[in-house]
């Protein structure tokens, strides 16, 4: 498939999400004249994790400082917040409360005061009588409040990355097959039959990365194992004025079920964080038993269950019992009810599993002959995408 002097492009990226086309901007940004393609599977841009997550700014807050998380999240919230307004893009810097609603939860809530400081990020500590003047209706113990959290429209920032590269951008452009040769290039084969050369690839693929790393003939030494996280939109959203995050437990790279003021004025609920049967399985019934096993065949998957099957428990039991999930909620809102949830489209995070069973807690970019992979970009990627994006173009025109 890859012959000498015959590419149809420079470089070529695999995914549409944010990642995928920020990459593509940063590498015309940084090389003008370099010819880009984007395949992308679906019918348009940002269908997966970028236009389903709750549309927040994060302000780095919880990343380990000097990992790529922290400095990438700390860097792009601030880029991002500028390229929305020099783009038209809607977007509000709305500034967010985490709250501690138990005693258990102080020591952390003090530790995530010292991980901002360390970070760069300005914080504020408040008492309950501080947290009602924020948010009338949360009780807690105690919170602190980051000024630096915005919220923003991913899937309008996606398409203006898409229009603003110059890439030539493929929709409907499904990769079955990768050929690539270390001294000529990559081609790229796609499902309707088409071909497609360039001198490196870029995999950005998102749910699908481990397994485009492997067809390029890389192992990537991890697997994708899909969490969904399921939504409640807000019947009374009065209730909340902006964003409420309980105080995460560090084992986890879930932040636990919080609330949401997006740019439309709704109030979103969640995520609940349970294993989806597909990798693109948004509801219990999507299941496809080829991916299924896949994850059930990767060693880490059994070992990660194995180490965390409590907390995992009570996540299942949020998604079947909608009054479970209300109890969580009532934590940090207690007038809250049932009957002021209703179920809102549910997102997918492609969570990179490692073969110890471990879960990848940084943004995870390896190499391969030609090759670029960015293999673990869950939340908070969308907010830090302008740096990865700089970063993965950074190490493309170094092998051009």
């Amino acid at each position: 498939m890859v012959r000498a002097g015959t590419y149809d492009c420079d470089v070529l990226v695999i995914g549409g999400g944010i990642v995928g086309l920020s990459t593509a901007y940063a590498i015309t940004r940084a090389a003008p004249g370099t010819r880009v393609t984007v395949l992308e599977k679906e019918a348009g841009p940002a269908r997966h994790q970028t236009g389903r997550n709750s549309g927040v700014i994060h302000s780095g807050i919880y990343y380990r400082p000097d990992s790529l998380k922290a400095r990438y999240a700390v860097r792009g919230a601030a880029e991002m917040i500028k390229f929305c307004a020099e783009y038209g893009i809607a977007h509000e810097v709305t500034g967010k409360l985490i709250v501690a609603t138990e005693r258990s939860e102080l020591p952390r809530l003090h530790a995530l005061v010292q991980r901002g400081r360390e970070n760069g990020i300005p914080v504020r500590e408040l008492g309950p009588a501080q947290i009602a003047e924020y948010e009338p209706e949360v009780r807690g113990l105690a919170a602190i409040q980051v000024g630096t959290t915005g919220i923003c429209d991913y899937g309008s920032v996606a398409e203006r990355l898409a229009d603003a590269s110059g890439a030539d951008v493929r929709y409907g452009a499904d990769v079955v097959r990768i050929d690539r040769r270390a001294t000529l290039g990559v081609a790229v084969r796609t499902a309707d039959g088409s071909v497609v050369r360039g001198k490196v690839l870029v995999n950005c693929a998102g749910l699908q990365c481990d397994r485009v790393a492997m067809l390029a003939g890389d192992d990537p030494g991890m697997r994708i194992v899909p969490f969904r996280g399921e939504y409640f939109d807000l019947v009374r959203p009065e209730l909340v004025r902006g964003l409420v995050y309980p105080v995460p437990d560090p084992a986890f790279p879930f932040l636990g079920v919080h609330l949401t003021r997006g740019i439309g004025g709704g109030v979103h609920v969640g995520p609940n964080a349970v294993p989806a049967l597909a990798r693109e399985g948004y509801g219990w019934g999507v299941v496809r038993p080829r991916e299924l096993a896949g994850t059930l065949s990767w060693p880490g998957a059994w070992r990660m269950a194995g180490r965390h099957w409590r907390y995992g428990a009570g996540e299942l039991r949020r998604s079947f019992s909608k009054e479970a999930f209300t109890t969580a909620v009532r934590r940090l809102l207690p007038a809250v009810t049932s009957d002021d949830l209703v179920p809102a489209a549910a997102g997918v995070r492609a969570q990179a599993v490692l073969r110890d069973g471990s879960l990848a807690d940084d943004f995870l970019i390896r190499e391969g002959p030609r090759a670029v992979h960015v293999l673990n970009a869950p939340s908070p990627a969308a907010t830090a995408s302008l740096p990865i994006g700089r970063e993965v173009a950074r190490r493309v025109l170094g092998v051009l």
